[in-house]
């Protein structure tokens, strides 16, 4: 899911800067979804680890995002202060390159900000529905 919601900066970022969806837009999108589907594990795997210790899916969700905030919040902004000059550069060579860096930029601001919003939503929405229970652990004598 953290891929499509990616997409969703990819393709207005490519509408604000006035650029055309090329191949190099598209190397960024690749690159973009390995970094964002790091994020969204790491994500999970916490709130898989919170609903072990006995939380509830919701509030292991509202955990997970708050423990991974800040972790998640400096993945991002370090790559999007290292692809930001390119993103800028005017020269003939870095032309190439502006759109890899538009999906880049872009699509990590977009994502960052969704996956930790959605991500937790969508994994407490089959409890809401029944179809998903908590664990609930047996007290130990």
């Amino acid at each position: 899911m953290a891929i499509p919601l990616a997409l969703i900066g990819v393709i207005w970022g490519h509408r604000i800067m006035g650029i055309q969806f090329t191949l190099p837009s598209m190397l960024g999108f690749v690159s973009l979804a390995g970094i964002v589907v790091n994020d969204s594990i790491l994500l999970v795997e916490f709130v898989i680890k919170r609903v072990a210790e006995g939380l509830s899916v919701h509030d292991a969700a509202a955990k997970a995002s708050f423990d991974r905030f800040r972790a998640v919040l400096l993945t991002s902004v370090t790559t999007i202060a290292g692809m930001t000059p390119l993103l800028f550069e005017t020269s003939l060579q870095a032309q190439v390159l502006n759109p890899l860096a538009t999906s880049i930029v872009f699509g990590i601001t977009t994502s960052t900000l969704l996956v930790l919003l959605v991500i937790p939503s969508l994994y407490s929405i089959p409890e809401d529905f029944g179809f998903a229970k908590a664990q609930q652990h047996a007290p130990s004598a």
